[in-house]
């Protein structure tokens, strides 16, 4: 049953509508469609997106991120080739209960890859180069909640702004 309800949805956002498309949750097991890292093996914020009338060869979508930072990195590559987002969903810390700790000298975040734990990047305001690590260096985490938001980067560091609003400068890899 749990197999059909995430074939539905995932089906749903091939239809390229973002109305229907909905986060599904994210394999143990699956590769990150950006970088191949696995996904559940790292800290932090991670994404999904459906493309309207595109989808990566030999994928369905969503396709998946191992953080925020692949998640933009992709959708900036794809833009470009003519490609055109449907929905884009990341990791809610506003609605999960999360973890801060340090890791092999570096402060981490915990991950969450249950559809449950996503929202839509226009729903979320981000904090941006906080102290706090994710999968690909300094993690962009989200929040649906800008209080959340504001609170976390009093705490780590950082700025607040809309989701909507990272620029390909802010996860440029070099």
């Amino acid at each position: 049953m749990l197999a059909g309800t995430a074939t539905l949805l995932a089906l749903a956002g091939c239809q390229g509508d973002s109305d229907t498309a909905e986060p599904v949750s994210i394999a143990d097991d699956e590769n990150c469609i950006q970088c191949g890292m696995v996904i559940s093996d790292h800290p932090g914020p991670v994404g999904e997106t459906f493309y309207q009338d595109a989808t990566p060869s030999g994928r369905e979508t969503p396709v998946t991120f191992c953080s925020t930072t692949c998640t933009y990195r992709h959708r900036f590559a794809k833009e470009q080739e003519g490609w055109t987002p449907s929905a884009t969903f990341l990791t809610d810390y506003s609605s999960v209960d999360y973890d801060v700790r340090t890791d092999g000298g570096a402060t981490v975040l915990t991950h969450h890859l249950d559809a449950t734990a996503f929202a839509e990047t226009s729903e979320l305001t981000v904090v941006a180069n906080s102290d706090v690590q994710g999968a690909m260096g300094t993690a962009i985490v989200p929040f649906s909640d800008s209080g959340d938001a504001e609170a976390f980067a009093e705490e780590y560091g950082g700025e607040t702004l809309p989701a909507e609003d990272i620029r390909r400068e802010l996860v440029s890899s070099g």
